[in-house]
This record gives structure tokens, C-alpha cells and sequence, in this order.
């Protein structure tokens, strides 16, 4: 099996290959530092941590960056409201955002570059660009990029320039020569954060933050370039320009989107004030609920949000749920060692997670190792090779998923040590070894560990 990923610039999918064997340079765009995440920037956090969790369980070397927009025209204003420091609203919120990230079980990327601590290498790149031909710097020190040197540009998202120039409306900025030029370096205004450059005081454009970081951190061109596919244009396609402008290499070899998260008709956004805050609905909702509901649909589809949806994911969730500490505490007496519908499962979990990361349809075989696994409990067929068999494919996918109860994840390595002691009692009391076998059982008692003799075989419970 191959995976095959589909790559917003070949409008494809594509059998993914890296640039350099076995190891994946990964850039995400992520928030504009202002306000709290909501649940349309979960979406992303929750997707592209699947993505990188799932590289790395098919053994790949990943380096994962996602950028902080910590200077930009809502933070100042922001600031200005609050009378305060743009820079510390910034960090207030990226302190928020590590909170939620962390509560949505989402795993840290390797790096998080911050706009502001970029300046160096952004102003270089401007001015590479500048040199290029490719830019030029208008009579207030503000440096454009013009698209009319760029016949490519659209090749992302589709759009013609002939087209966009002529559905765009009357540009009240007299400074661009063209109404589809957009900023690399915005003048200075009086009050506003800036830093000295070589056309004066200013701060960065949005889109050429994104260019100097990947630059910077990962080189001229990288393995997967991903966001929310709101993205493409005018962003992605703008990052594209100001990349290639200066390296003369394609920025990313595969373009990765996913599909936005709606309230009704309408994405959710904080301009259309329709959103939902992750920190309000973890106040509601165990992560694992919250992560199931973004997973189980295809992260190139769209997904309607609403209380309703999230409910219908905890019950559905719950028959996993239930499965998984029903073979934690079930006792063994068949002698089905399960090999043939775990391999079946894996094998279906890898198709489909290979077929363009489709979480919906991997998910689709845990629910079938969890009804399967439950017929077998029911009709006494499971030995304890098939309990361990089938609890240790539910973890393995869980280690993409991330669904499973926080307070089992903690009892995974005592779960294990447990059945051994169980067989270990087992075989005592089987050689008449009582003594022993007694000891054993006290022991454990004065660990906070009780084991309880059964008709179907001795279990343990914490007290």
C-alpha cells in the first residue's frame, strides 16, 4: 500500500513522495493571535495533528511547523481598545491557544514561529523580491507585489489574473499599480507597532510571513504545505508567488486543505460572529467527543457544527468506549486468538487512511473490531492472546485518533502488568504453590490493587 494524497495544486490525488526518504519537512498555517480559537480552528489543529501522527506511525521523520500572526491590523486594534501592547494581547492569546491545543490532546509541533520575531528574514526576502523585479516600494515606503510579473499566478486555486482583474473593484489604495497587488511591507502609521527598514518604519504584509518562516526553518521547498481551504486563495496563492519569486522552486510539493467547519450556511469565522470557543465547548464535551465529531468525516468535507452533531458523536463514541473497558476487565476463557479480524481491521485502517487520510472510513473499522470484539466476549470464544490482540490494534489506531478515555490512557502499562501477575497467580495456584499465590494477592491489596476469583477467572479493580 501506498499513500495517496490529494494535492490541492494537481487538483489529484498523488502517491506521496517525499523529497528525502523517509523524512517530511510539514508547514501549517495557523491563527491570527487576537481572540480565543474557536471550533473552526480546532478543525484544523485536530486534522493536521492527525496527519502528522499518522506520517509518523507509518515511519515517517516529521518536522512540523505552525506560525503565530502575532502583528496584524485586528490585534492592534485590539490593543488600541484595550490600551495595551499589541504584542502582549499576542501573547495572551497564544498562551489560550496552547491551553485548548493541549486539552484537544493535540500534539506539539516542532516549531512555532511568531511574525515578530521574524523581521530579519522577512525584510530580506522583501527585498530579494524587490530585486528580483518581482516587487516595488510606493511613495509612503510601502512595498507591493506585482502580480502582473507573475503569468502563473491563479495555478493554485484556478483563478486567471485576466479574470480577477477584471471582477475587481475600484482600489481606493492610489499607492498599487494594480488592484490585485498586494503588500509585502506596510508604512508605518502614527501610533502603530512598527520596525525600521530599509523604505522606514513599517511592519509585514500577512502573506510574506509564511514564506521567509518556511524558508527559514525548512528550506526552499518542502514536503506538505497545509491549512483551511479558505486559505488558497488569496493567501496560499500570494505565498507562492513571493516564494517562487526568489528561489525559483516550486514552495511545496504537495498543497493540503481542509474543508471548513459552517454554522448553517455560513463558515464559522469571528467576523461573521458565529462562533463557538473551544475552551466553551470542552466546558461541555470531553476531548475525545470534541476530536471523534472533527474525525469522522472526510477533512477535505465540509462540517456542520451544532450541539445536536456533538451529542450524536458521544453516543456513538460510547460503543468504543464501552468495548474498550469491557476487554480491560473481561476474563478470558475461550481460545480465539482473534489474529484473523485484527488483521482484517488493520489492513482496512491502513486502506483507508492510505487513501487520503480518510479518517471517517478508518474509524469505521473500529467500530467493527468493537462489535466483533463484543460478540466474542458474549459468546466466551477470546483468549487472553485475543483480548491482548484486539486492545492493542484499538490503541495502535488510537495513537492517530486520540479517542480514547484520558483516564485509560494512564492505565495501559498497569492493565498489561496486571494480566501477567494474573497468569503468573494463575500458573501458582495450579502447581498448588498457595503460599505464594496468597502473597501475591495481599500484596497487590496493600498496593491499593484488588483481586477478585470469578467463574469466568480473577480480575482486578484499583480502590
Amino acid at each position: 500500500m501506498t499513500l495517496q494524497i490529494y494535492n490541492t495544486m494537481a487538483k489529484a490525488k498523488q502517491e506521496f513522495r517525499p523529497i528525502e526518504d523517509k523524512k517530511v519537512k510539514m508547514y501549517v498555517c495557523g491563527v491570527t493571535v487576537y481572540d480565543d480559537v474557536h471550533m473552526g480552528h480546532a478543525r484544523f489543529m485536530v486534522v493536521f495533528d492527525m496527519v502528522a501522527r499518522y506520517l509518523r506511525y507509518r515511519g515517517y521523520d516529521v518536522t512540523l511547523v505552525i506560525n503565530f500572526t502575532d502583528v496584524d491590523d485586528k490585534i492592534i486594534a485590539r490593543a488600541n481598545e484595550e490600551g495595551t501592547d499589541p504584542l502582549a494581547i499576542a501573547q495572551r492569546y497564544i498562551d489560550a491557544y496552547f491551553r485548548d491545543s493541549d486539552a484537544l490532546r493535540v500534539r506539539r509541533a516542532d516549531a512555532y514561529p511568531r511574525a515578530s520575531e521574524t523581521i530579519p528574514e522577512i525584510i530580506e526576502m522583501v527585498q530579494e523580491i524587490v530585486a528580483a523585479g518581482f516587487g516595488y516600494v510606493a511613495a509612503d515606503g510601502s512595498v507591493y507585489f506585482d502580480v502582473s510579473k507573475a503569468p502563473e499566478y491563479g495555478k493554485l486555486s484556478g483563478n486567471r489574473l485576466e479574470d480577477m482583474q477584471a471582477g475587481a473593484r475600484i482600489e481606493v489604495d492610489a499607492a498599487k499599480r494594480n488592484p490585485m497587488d498586494f503588500c509585502l511591507w506596510k508604512a508605518a502609521k502614527p501610533g502603530e507597532i512598527s520596525w525600521p527598514s530599509p523604505w522606514g518604519p513599517g511592519r509585514p504584509g500577512w502573506h510574506i510571513e509564511c514564506s521567509a518562516m518556511v524558508r527559514k526553518l525548512l528550506g526552499e521547498t518542502i514536503d506538505i504545505h497545509g491549512g483551511g481551504n479558505d486559505l488558497i486563495f488569496p493567501h496560499h496563492e500570494n505565498e507562492i508567488l513571493q516564494s517562487e519569486a526568489v528561489t525559483r522552486r516550486p514552495l511545496a510539493n504537495y498543497w493540503m486543505h481542509n474543508g471548513m467547519l459552517q454554522v448553517a450556511d455560513a463558515k464559522m469565522s469571528k467576523s461573521l460572529r458565529n462562533f463557538f470557543s473551544v475552551r466553551d465547548v470542552l466546558a461541555r464535551h470531553p476531548p475525545e467527543v470534541v476530536r471523534f465529531y472533527l474525525l469522522n468525516t472526510h477533512y477535505r468535507g465540509p462540517l456542520v457544527y451544532s450541539e445536536a452533531a456533538l451529542e450524536e458523536a458521544a453516543a456513538s463514541l460510547r460503543r468504543i468506549h464501552n468495548a474498550y473497558e469491557a476487554l480491560r476487565t473481561h476474563a478470558p476463557r475461550g481460545e480465539a486468538d482473534a489474529s484473523e479480524l485484527v488483521a482484517k481491521a488493520r489492513e482496512g485502517f491502513l486502506a483507508e487512511m492510505d487513501d487520503d487520510l480518510n479518517s471517517r472510513g478508518a474509524l469505521a473499522y473500529l467500530f467493527e473490531l468493537a462489535r466483533e470484539a463484543n460478540r466474542a466476549m458474549d459468546a466466551g470464544e477470546l483468549s487472553a492472546e485475543g483480548v491482548s490482540a484486539i486492545l492493542g490494534l484499538m490503541r495502535e489506531m488510537d495513537a492517530i485518533f486520540a479517542i480514547l478515555p484520558e483516564e485509560n490512557r494512564g492505565e495501559e502499562r498497569l492493565d498489561e502488568v496486571m494480566r501477567l501477575l494474573i497468569d503468573i497467580r494463575r500458573e501458582l495456584r495450579k502447581r498448588k504453590m498457595y503460599d505464594l499465590s496468597d502473597m501475591l494477592r495481599d500484596r497487590l491489596l496493600e498496593a491499593g490493587i484488588k483481586l477478585e476469583d470469578t467463574a469466568e477467572g480473577a480480575k482486578w479493580k484499583l480502590l
